[in-house]
């Protein structure tokens, strides 16, 4: 027998944002044939118990603020699973290519040899956005997205965000892990030339039980970013689709959008 036949699989799996039945088709039936579930911090508890009988779950989740398994740890795991003949799916909360550091694992995979199949999920935006009900483009408003990240990683000095000219793109802005620098964030922005007023949607925990929906303004973004629950991933929506159908001005800061209230978990 060959070497290469002698590999197992990897599959990189998006597990959305959070309610189980926003998972692919094809999501579900890699995870209940699995033999290893190597998991994230953000995958829903309830998919984990699709896992098959003796499938091995490895969780190495990253969470703010504590001690996690270096990115070089995992990218050797899945290589070490894979080389051991075993099936293995790398649940990633959202989308695997979006903002989950997807692209470092299938360079470690492809440096190995290992062969790899990328199943897509919705990522935070499309489910903030759902959440919300509101486009992430229009006619007439916006017609370009731009996904961004708040988090500056301390490894990269060299990669800075530069905030103020995002703020002459004419898009609408999707921030992801922008809690902690919101205020900054929106500092730049209006200095790029983005008025105060200009309306924004903080989601939190999107299609979730705990799921949170917060209106404001750039100019009261950081305040009601700050009074958001804790410990719940946080999208920034930012622009003008970010304002309610019809209506005439920004709305009021941190009040619930009430025609969003009825979650995606709700029995149809």
């Amino acid at each position: 027998m060959t070497r290469l036949s002698k590999l197992g699989f990897v599959w990189l799996v998006g597990a959305g944002p959070g309610d189980p039945e926003l998972l692919t088709l094809k999501a579900r039936r890699l995870i209940e044939t699995a033999d290893a579930l190597v998991h994230d911090a953000l995958s829903p508890v309830e998919v984990l118990a699709w896992a098959r009988p003796g499938a091995e779950l490895l969780d190495v989740g990253k969470r703010c603020g504590r001690a996690c398994r270096p990115q070089s740890e995992i990218n050797a795991l899945l290589v070490r699973l894979a080389r051991a003949g075993r099936r293995v799916v790398r649940l990633k909360g959202g989308d695997p290519l979006v903002f989950g550091r997807g692209g470092e694992e299938l360079a470690a995979l492809a440096a190995a040899g290992v062969p790899c199949e990328v199943v897509p999920g919705v990522t935070a935006a499309v489910a903030a956005a759902a959440a919300a009900q509101v486009p992430l483009t229009e006619r007439g408003l916006s017609q370009a997205v731009l996904l961004a990240t708040g988090h500056e990683a301390p490894d990269l000095p060299g990669r800075v965000t530069r905030w103020a000219d995002y703020a002459k793109l004419d898009a609408t802005l999707c921030i992801y892990m922008g809690r902690r620098r919101a205020a900054k964030i929106s500092a730049e922005l209006q200095a790029g030339g983005l008025p105060a007023d200009t309306p924004v949607l903080l989601v939190a925990a999107a299609a979730t039980a705990e799921q949170q929906i917060l209106p404001a303004t750039l100019g009261t973004m950081a305040a009601v970013a700050e009074a958001a629950a804790p410990s719940a991933p946080l999208l920034i929506i930012v622009g003008e689709v970010a304002r309610s159908p019809g209506e005439a001005g920004p709305r009021p800061a941190g009040k619930p959008v009430a025609r969003a209230a009825a979650l995606a978990l709700s029995p149809a």
